[in-house]
Order: C-alpha cells, then sequence, then structure tokens
C-alpha cells in the first residue's frame, strides 16, 4: 500500500484546483467598454418576493420578448440555483442615454392581464444582470387605499423602467432601477388593454473602483446595528463555552480526581470489596454497539460532511463567496462534497473492520448512501413538484445527467478506493480495558437518564450557542438578505463543536456513573441532537419570521431543510461521539483494571 497520506495530499490540490476554478469563474466579467459599446443584459427570473424558491422564467409572463432571443450558457451551480438568464428586451450601451425608448407596443388579451394581475398580487419581482451586476425591481403595484375588501384593491402594471448606471472610466460600477409611478396600467379589469413599455437610461461618473464595485452588497450584512448584534451572538456563545467548560473544570475533574484516588485506594485493601461507579463496568465499557455496521457508515458519512463544511469555511474565508458570484457556492458544495468521498469510505471502512466487522462491502455501500439516499429521495419529490410549477427550480435533464455522472465518475470510485484503503489499513481498536465474555446487566435508570430527556439536554446549549446567527442565515438562504461575515459564522461554528463536544463528554461520563455500558450510540445520538433544535427552529422561523406560503414553497423549505439538519446530525455525532471515546480511552487508561 502507499502512504495513506497520499490520498489527503491528493485531496487537498483537487480541492485548491476547484477553489481556483470558482475564481477564474468570478473574474470572468473583467469588461472594458468604449462609448457605445454593447453590454451584456440578461433577464434572470421573476417569482414572489417571499418565497424564494418559487422563480420562474422572466418571459413567462407576457413581456416584450426581442427578436433575437438567446440563452445564456450557464455553470453547474447557477443551474442549481434556479438561473436561467436569456437576453432581456433592453438595449444599454456603454455611456449611451436614453429618454423612454419603446421597447414595444403591444396589445394584452384577458389572459395576458390575468396572468400580470395575478403576479402582481403576490409581489412579484424580476431580476436581471447587466455587466453581471444585479438588477432587482417590481412588476407592479397593488393600490388598498385604505379599502379592507380585496375586491376593491387596484392593480397596476410599471410600463416604464428607468436605469441609473454608474460607469469609472471605461468600465461598469453600479447599476439600479426605478420603476415610474406616472407610467402605470390599470389592470383591474378583465379586458384587453393596449401596453406600451419604456426604458430610459441616465449614465453617470463616479470615483468607485471597479475592485469595490460589489462592496455595497455586503454592505448590509456589516452595518453597525448588524455587527453589534453578531458580536453579541458571539459573546452568548463565548460565555455559554465558559460556563460548560468552567462546569466541566469544577465539577467533572474534581469528580474524577475523587475517583481516582478511591479506586487507588481500593486497589490497596482487600481484593474482595465490592466496585461501583464507572470503574466496575471497565469490562463492557468497549464492547462494541449494536448495528456495527450502521455505527461505522454515520460516522464515515460525519466526517466526510464535517470535512466538506471545513473547506467550505476555507473557500469563504478566502472570499470566493462574494456576493452575487452565481451558483459558486452550489458548485462548490457539488464538488468537493465529490472529492470528499474517500474519507467517508476510508474512516466508515477502517472503523469498521476495527470493531471486527465481515461485510466490509456492505457496510461501504450503506456509507454511500446513508446521506446521499434521503437527499436523492428528497430531490426526486421537489424536482417534480418544480415541474409541475413550471419552476426554475427543476433541474434540466442534462444538469441531472451530469450530477449522475459526477456520482458515478467521481464519488463512487473515490468511496470505494477510500473503503480499500480502510480495510487494509489493519488498525486495531485501542482499548486500554479487556471486554468480557458476558455484558453485565445495565441496572434500572430513573426516565431522565434515558436518550429521549438526555438528546434534549445534549441539543439544547450548543443550539444556545448558535440561534441568534441562525436568523441571519436562515434570512439569506430563505430570503433576500445578503451574509458575508464568514469570519463571525467560523468563529461560532468553532464554538459550536467546542460545545457540542464538552456536553456530549460531560453525559457520557454520567452515564457511566450510573454504570450504563451502552454509550456509544448514546454519545452519537447526544451529539447530533442539535440537529433536530435546528429543524425546530425551522418550524418557527417559517411561521413566525418569514412570509413564505404555498404548497412548492413549503415543501422546498421543509424538504431541503430536513436534508440540512440530517447533515448536521450526523457530523456533529461524529463530534460527539470522537470526544466521548478519547475521554473514555483516557479516563480507563488512568485506573488499574483487573
Amino acid at each position: 500500500m502507499a502512504d495513506n497520506n497520499n490520498p489527503l495530499t491528493i485531496l487537498i490540490l483537487l480541492v485548491s484546483l476547484s477553489s481556483s476554478l470558482l475564481y477564474v469563474r468570478s473574474d470572468a466579467s473583467d469588461h472594458r467598454y468604449q462609448d457605445g459599446d454593447h453590454v451584456p443584459l440578461y433577464a434572470n427570473k421573476v417569482g414572489p418576493f417571499h418565497n424564494p424558491s418559487e422563480t420562474y422564467r422572466y418571459f413567462d409572463l407576457p413581456f416584450c420578448v426581442p427578436d433575437h432571443l438567446k440563452e445564456k450558457k450557464e455553470a453547474l451551480g447557477e443551474v442549481l440555483n434556479g438561473d436561467r438568464l436569456v437576453s432581456a428586451p433592453y438595449t444599454l450601451n456603454f455611456r449611451d442615454d436614453k429618454v423612454s425608448a419603446s421597447v414595444c407596443q403591444k396589445k394584452l388579451t384577458k389572459e395576458d392581464v390575468v396572468r400580470f394581475r395575478s403576479a402582481i398580487s403576490k409581489d412579484y419581482y424580476f431580476q436581471m444582470y447587466y455587466d453581471d451586476l444585479p438588477i432587482w425591481g417590481f412588476i407592479g403595484k397593488v393600490d388598498k387605499d385604505g379599502k379592507s375588501d380585496s375586491s376593491e384593491y387596484k392593480y397596476y402594471l410599471y410600463q416604464h423602467v428607468q436605469f441609473d448606471i454608474l460607469y469609472n472610466k471605461d468600465r461598469v460600477i453600479e447599476v439600479s432601477v426605478r420603476m415610474d409611478p406616472n407610467s402605470m396600467l390599470d389592470l383591474t379589469e378583465d379586458k384587453e388593454v393596449d401596453a406600451e413599455f419604456l426604458y430610459s437610461v441616465k449614465w453617470k461618473e463616479t470615483d468607485i473602483t471597479y475592485e469595490n464595485r460589489m462592496k455595497k452588497y455586503s454592505l448590509s450584512s456589516s452595518l453597525p446595528h448588524h455587527l453589534e448584534i453578531h458580536w453579541f451572538s458571539i459573546i452568548n456563545s463565548c460565555v455559554t463555552v465558559l460556563l460548560l467548560t468552567g462546569f466541566l473544570a469544577t465539577i467533572l475533574m474534581r469528580v474524577l480526581k475523587n475517583d481516582f484516588v478511591k479506586y487507588a485506594q481500593d486497589d490497596e485493601e482487600a481484593d474482595d470489596q465490592e466496585e461501583t461507579g464507572w470503574k466496575y463496568i471497565h469490562g463492557d465499557v468497549f464492547r462494541y454497539p449494536k448495528y456495527k455496521s450502521l455505527f461505522a457508515a454515520a460516522l464515515g458519512s460525519g466526517t466526510q460532511l464535517f470535512t466538506l463544511t471545513v473547506f467550505i469555511f476555507i473557500l469563504a474565508l478566502v472570499g470566493v463567496f462574494y456576493p452575487y458570484n452565481r451558483g459558486a457556492l452550489f458548485t462548490a458544495l457539488v464538488v468537493i462534497y465529490a472529492l470528499t468521498s474517500g474519507i467517508a469510505g476510508y474512516t466508515a471502512t477502517s472503523f469498521y473492520c476495527q470493531l471486527e466487522g465481515n461485510n466490509w462491502v456492505r457496510n461501504l455501500l450503506l456509507t454511500g448512501c446513508l446521506f446521499c439516499g434521503p437527499l436523492f429521495l428528497t430531490f426526486c419529490f421537489l424536482n417534480t413538484v418544480a415541474i409541475a410549477y413550471s419552476a426554475t427550480a427543476a433541474l434540466p435533464f442534462g444538469t441531472i445527467v451530469v450530477i449522475v455522472l459526477i456520482w458515478t465518475l467521481v464519488t463512487s470510485p473515490l468511496l470505494v478506493l477510500g473503503g480499500i484503503a480502510g480495510k487494509n489499513s489493519k488498525a486495531e481498536f485501542q482499548a486500554p480495558c479487556r471486554t468480557t465474555k458476558y455484558p453485565r446487566e445495565i441496572p434500572q435508570l430513573p426516565w431522565y437518564r434515558s436518550a429521549l430527556p438526555q438528546m434534549a439536554m445534549a441539543g439544547f446549549l450548543p443550539f444556545s450557542a448558535i440561534y441568534i446567527e441562525l436568523y441571519y442565515i436562515f434570512a439569506s438562504v430563505w430570503g433576500h438578505r445578503i451574509y458575508t461575515i464568514y469570519s463571525i459564522l467560523f468563529i461560532v461554528f468553532i464554538i459550536l463543536l467546542i460545545v457540542t463536544a464538552f456536553i456530549t463528554v460531560a453525559l457520557t461520563y454520567f452515564q457511566l456513573a450510573a454504570e450504563d455500558h451502552a454509550w456509544w450510540w448514546r454519545s452519537f445520538l447526544c451529539g447530533g441532537s442539535t440537529g433536530l433544535f435546528i429543524y425546530a427552529y425551522c418550524l418557527y422561523y417559517y411561521h413566525a419570521r418569514s412570509e413564505m406560503s404555498g404548497f412548492m414553497q413549503t415543501s422546498f423549505f421543509f424538504g431541503y431543510m430536513a436534508c440540512i439538519c440530517y447533515g448536521f446530525f450526523l457530523m456533529l455525532g461524529t463530534v460527539g461521539f470522537r470526544a466521548s471515546l478519547f475521554f473514555v480511552r483516557h479516563i480507563y487508561k488512568s485506573i488499574k483494571c483487573e
């Protein structure tokens, strides 16, 4: 066998290559223009403002269609993000001012009026990209004017779009759009109407450099009051960590010290003295858990997801995921998940073989399906829903083929190679105590020492350390906020790991002190229980903090959040078990066991 460090080195090189590809993609729009040059303007999508997943193609609404409609070729991440860019009906040449230029005149049929009115009632917005800069605007407005009855509302369509563009020498710096309130079309009644769509363009010079043109999009998340809340979140988390570590240092370590002294005295006294506490079960504490193939697979999947998260944070901290680097995050998730599958295979199979498992091939298949299986089933259902809605969230057949090929040609081979390397690693499980032939009976314990109450206690503290930051993440993923303070998020993530490890270790000690030696699965479940709390927060966020509605948006929100929380469960469960295993090995190594 080759040196075991080689696969890890290759993995780091491949991830570095993928990050460089993301940079190439993000810098591809560094264009310079001369007066009158054509600057690309693409219409992306439309959709209800409060339902970020429910988006449709721009020309699904009866806007003016350009003579030569051209679709822009998009990267994998852009397609996964629901972007479907096509040439827009407006011509915005460099430094070419226009006043009330006509796009087209068209007669809107009754069906067109109904479609526009339905879109206006749902607060539809449109999104475009001009020289890779995002533009948003609402397509119309509802005039309620103090009327309580919705049947008396007036519905107006904006006909005149005003573009304000800032430039610095030969580069586009900023673009914004305003809708002219003096040019609106009344669509309240179901009748044919004549519409004339107009647009104006105003160019203005600015001192902002091209390198800083994206900075304005990240300002919202770094405003002083937002930063204060973020730092309050970190201080709150740090206090939680300090209290927990203080608790462990003063209580747990003192108790352990007393245990060590007591057990040392017991060894010097009569041999027939009865043992109590965690030393009493030294012959059972390293007894392998039930369902060890599933346990090893969960450990492998959790390790892979942990590695994926670390690499994503590295890319975020070096600036790859700047605002509106379209699809970069999705591309990175797909690529890095595929490249790290070897870690899952190696970890699961090597640990399974340490537990004296025989069918490592079945274990490898279980590892490959443990996270991907539920994710695939969820995707199939949600993609079917998106197809039924004709939404842009429905992936084209070609994109699905690409993902299947990545899974077939990259993920699966690396998983198998990792499994073979794990099987051949010949590592033995390091246990400082010999395991007896027959297990001791676990004594009857009070209800609060059972799995569910312990999981509730284990998940509450880590969740309390991150819940303030969760709102900003949710508002970014399931809303229109922009999240850019990845350094703060990384600190919160580190705190989450520390709190999860400490609380799991504490609960494992109390479980062993009660002479309950079935700690393997319990430590994994307690560590991962934070994922259940995050999913409970999803229910609160949906009903109390968001205005999402409709079957498609609801199914997308709860479906994909279930997959994300399941991933957190596996990842944090792995952290909890690894911390508990280290702790249990340490305390049993420190005493003399017969």
